[in-house]
C-alpha cells in the first residue's frame, strides 16, 4: 500500500466529495477515481458509500482513515527529521501527556531550549496515560508525560521535579466544601467521577483501601475539564489533581485535597531503544541539566 494512496484516501474522506479532493490534490477527477478503486481492490473492500453529491466512509473506511493518519503523520515525522541542513540544529519534537502540573517545567525547558535552536519545533498531544503509551508505542511520539509507576521493561524514563497533589473537585455549595481535606469515609456513599487511568485505579484504590470499582462510579473522564462541567452541573466530586481546573475567583467550584495526603510523582518516558531525531536528542539534553540544575538548587 503507498503513502499517496493513503494521502489520497485521506483527502477524499476530509472533502467528502471526489472533485473537491482532486482539486485539493492537483490532480485530475478521473485519475482520483481511479485511483481510489484500486485502493479498494487491492485491501479487497469498500470504503465509501458514494451518494448523488457526498461520499461517507463504511465502517471499513473509518478504520482505515484512522491507521492511515497514524501512517501519514509518522512518515511526515520522520521526514521532517532528515529534511533539515546540517549546519544547525532544527526538527520536530513530539510530546503526549496528561493535565498536570508537570507541564509547566516542560515548557521551561522547550524555552529553554529554543533559545539556542529557535528552528526546533515542538508538537504537543493531550491525552491520559493510557493514550499517551499507545502514541509512543506505535512511534508517533517522541516522549510522554505520566503519573508514576513506569513500566520499566519497556520505557527508560527520568523523574520529573514536579509532584501533583491529588483531591476532590466539588461545588462550593456541597456538603464537603466547608472541609480542609477530604478522608475515605467522606466519599463512601458520594457519586464519584474518576479518571480512565489504568495506573490511577490502583493509587486511589490504595488510598480508599478498597477497590474504587466498588463505590459509587458515576462516571469517567479522560481529560479534567469536560469533568468539570459535570461537577459543576452537581453530577458528582471528582477525584483528580490539583491546580488543573481554576477554582479561584467566582468560580462554583472548589478543590480539597485527600487526607492522608496523596501525591502523584511524575516521569518522561520514552522507548527502550528509541533512536532520536537531533532535536528529540537536544530536548533530552535539555530536560536533563533542566533537572539536574533544579535538584541542585532544592
Amino acid at each position: 500500500m503507498e503513502i499517496r494512496l493513503l494521502r489520497y484516501f485521506i483527502a477524499v474522506a476530509n472533502e467528502q466529495n471526489i472533485s473537491a479532493a482532486a482539486k485539493s490534490l492537483h490532480i485530475s477527477q478521473p485519475t482520483l477515481s481511479r485511483q481510489l478503486s484500486d485502493l479498494e481492490a487491492e485491501l479487497d473492500t469498500s470504503l465509501f458509500i458514494r451518494g448523488n453529491r457526498k461520499i461517507t466512509l463504511t465502517e471499513e473506511g473509518v478504520f482505515l482513515l484512522t491507521k492511515a493518519k497514524e501512517i501519514v503523520d509518522l512518515v511526515d515525522k520522520t521526514e521532517a527529521n532528515f529534511n533539515q541542513p546540517e549546519e544547525f540544529i532544527s526538527g520536530e519534537i513530539y510530546i503526549g501527556g496528561g493535565e498536570t502540573e508537570a507541564m509547566h517545567f516542560i515548557a521551561e525547558t522547550l524555552k529553554d531550549l529554543r533559545k539556542d535552536h529557535s528552528a526546533i519545533q515542538f508538537h504537543l498531544y493531550s491525552g491520559n496515560a493510557d493514550d499517551i503509551t499507545d502514541k509512543l508505542d506505535s512511534g508517533l511520539l517522541d516522549f510522554g508525560i505520566v503519573i508514576e509507576p513506569t513500566d520499566k521493561q519497556k520505557y527508560d524514563y527520568m523523574q520529573l521535579p514536579d509532584k501533583d497533589v491529588w483531591g476532590v473537585l466539588m461545588r462550593r455549595d456541597s456538603p464537603l466544601a466547608h472541609k480542609k481535606s477530604i478522608q475515605a469515609a467522606d466519599l463512601i456513599d458520594k457519586s464519584l467521577i474518576i479518571s480512565r487511568q489504568t495506573t490511577v485505579d490502583n493509587e486511589i484504590s490504595g488510598w480508599f483501601g478498597q477497590n474504587v470499582k466498588d463505590l459509587n462510579i458515576a462516571g469517567t473522564y479522560n481529560l479534567l475539564y469536560n469533568a468539570a462541567l459535570m461537577v459543576e452541573q452537581g453530577l458528582g466530586y471528582a477525584l483528580c489533581l490539583d491546580k488543573i481546573i481554576n477554582t479561584s475567583g467566582e468560580s462554583e467550584l472548589c478543590f480539597k485535597p485527600l487526607n492522608p495526603k496523596l501525591t502523584a510523582g511524575l516521569n518522561i518516558i520514552w522507548k527502550k531503544h528509541q533512536v532520536f531525531s537531533s532535536a528529540a536528542s537536544k530536548f533530552l539534553e535539555q530536560i536533563r541539566y533542566n533537572i539536574e540544575r533544579h535538584n541542585q538548587n532544592e
